[in-house]
């Protein structure tokens, strides 16, 4: 973990030029996990060698995966097919992870052994419940603490399948039940109320998996057998936001972020931005040797924002990128106004209220919902010091804020950025920002 604690930014800036981010975490987590039960070898470029996908990458070392690592981003995983993985002599730590935690949750509960999964502090406060109440309809015999980690797994062979509406769409819970559903007997099938990211279900067919699609439901048959597969992983659509939103506040005259996936249930946020008047050009990148995920670059030209009101259903598709939407919303005219996002006070933290805490920091009018945040837009920022709460994303939304700010901004608890974005402070400053790190 980073040994830098917190930022300090001059106000001002201007960006220009191209740069890219790092690897998307999500697919990175997933390609190690695919991998790691798939038959023969999985070959992953541009992984994220962030902290969360290097706790998934432990803990499979733990269950008696091999994995190579012959690059910062090239990693080798040797399947060890359905039924290869081991007991873990000690519980499986997920560090600062929410996806790991939860995707681990549904592959190990079919197994033949015992497992237990922990994480760290923050992690160990959230939500694990949604879910166990699936892979416990599944057959799945696990225990929390009130709903909360640890996640104590008893391994439960022959699951089977069920069909299970999610009442509230969410990827990992989607995934956590897909996975199970490998190991399952019967069909699986999953139906979403809206549509969530869908990184795993385009993963499974690059490994070979069959699936079936009607509408929000996607379905496959249990004893399917995964093959390792080569898995070429784009840059990180949540990362490249805080650009994104930088670019449209302070290019001069664009930036372009390149190779950037584009997965159409994550790029809400384009979509937000464009009707709050945002220029962004996307160029998409045609034979890409990474087909299961479409990629592209991004131009983005300074423009002024104006506010608009968010609806429930746009939610999931920008769901992490709330943050510096939030940002970009301050510095829009008029007002802004974000409901249904409810999901936001369950992540590393309570995102609504932390975001609401630092923007009446730095002077912007606002008022914080029970399931969202209305914002009138100033224009710019004031200065002042913000608690990010440990939060990687509310660290680096409020990083951005400093392109149009008054005064210095200074940033508390910043070290967690590490578990998404190694290397944000070299990328913040070659981008134009100016951050020190202390």
């Amino acid at each position: 973990m980073s040994a830098v604690s917190r930022y300090r930014l001059r106000p001002g800036g201007r960006l220009t030029g191209s740069l890219t981010v790092p690897g998307d975490k999500s697919i990175s987590h997933r390609a190690l996990m695919l991998g790691a039960i798939a038959e023969g070898p999985t070959e992953i470029s541009g992984f994220l060698a962030g902290e969360d996908c290097l706790s998934t990458l432990r803990a499979l070392i733990d269950l008696g995966v091999r994995i190579e690592r012959s690059g910062a981003t090239d990693v080798r995983v040797e399947g060890v097919g359905a039924g290869g993985l081991e007991a873990p002599a000690r519980a499986l730590d997920m560090g600062n992870a929410g996806t790991a935690m939860r995707l681990f949750t549904g592959l190990l509960a079919p197994q033949r052994f015992n497992s237990t999964l922990i994480g760290d502090q923050s992690l160990m406060r959230r939500p694990m419940q949604r879910v166990v109440v699936p892979l416990a309809m599944m057959g799945a015999q696990i225990r929390t603490h009130d709903g909360r980690p640890p996640v104590e797994i008893r391994g439960t062979p022959h699951l089977r399948g069920i069909h299970y509406s999610l009442p509230v769409a969410s990827a990992q819970v989607k995934s956590a039940v897909l996975l199970a559903g490998l190991a399952a007997t019967g069909r699986t099938s999953v139906t979403e109320p809206a549509p969530s990211r869908d990184h795993t279900e385009r993963m499974l067919g690059s490994f070979g998996a069959k699936l079936a699609h009607e509408g929000r439901t996607v379905a496959l048959e249990g004893g399917q057998r995964l093959r390792g597969t080569r898995v070429a992983v784009p840059a990180d659509f949540s990362s490249a936001a805080f650009f994104i939103v930088a670019a449209c506040l302070a290019a001069s005259p664009s930036l372009t972020l390149t190779n950037i996936g584009i997965n159409p249930t994550r790029t809400g946020l384009l979509e937000l931005l464009r009707r709050m008047g945002a220029d962004i050009r996307v160029q998409p990148r045609v034979g890409s040797d990474a087909p299961a995920e479409p990629v592209a670059d991004l131009e983005i030209h300074a423009s002024p924002l104006r506010g608009i009101t968010v609806h429930e259903a746009e939610v999931p598709l920008a769901i992490d990128e709330f943050p510096v939407f939030f940002v970009a919303a301050a510095c829009a005219s008029g007002e802004t106004l974000v409901r249904g996002a409810l999901e936001l006070r369950v992540k590393e933290s309570d995102r609504l209220a932390a975001m609401a805490e630092g923007l009446g920091a730095l002077g912007i009018e606002h008022q914080l919902l029970p399931d969202g945040l209305w914002i009138r837009g100033a224009g710019g920022f004031g200065g002042g010091t913000i608690d990010s709460r440990g939060d990687h994303r509310i660290a680096m939304a409020f990083a951005i804020a400093a392109l149009r700010a008054s005064q210095p901004i200074e940033i508390l608890d910043v070290a967690n950025v590490a578990t998404s974005f190694p290397g944000f402070v070299e990328t913040a400053r070659a981008a134009g920002l100016e951050l020190e790190a202390l």
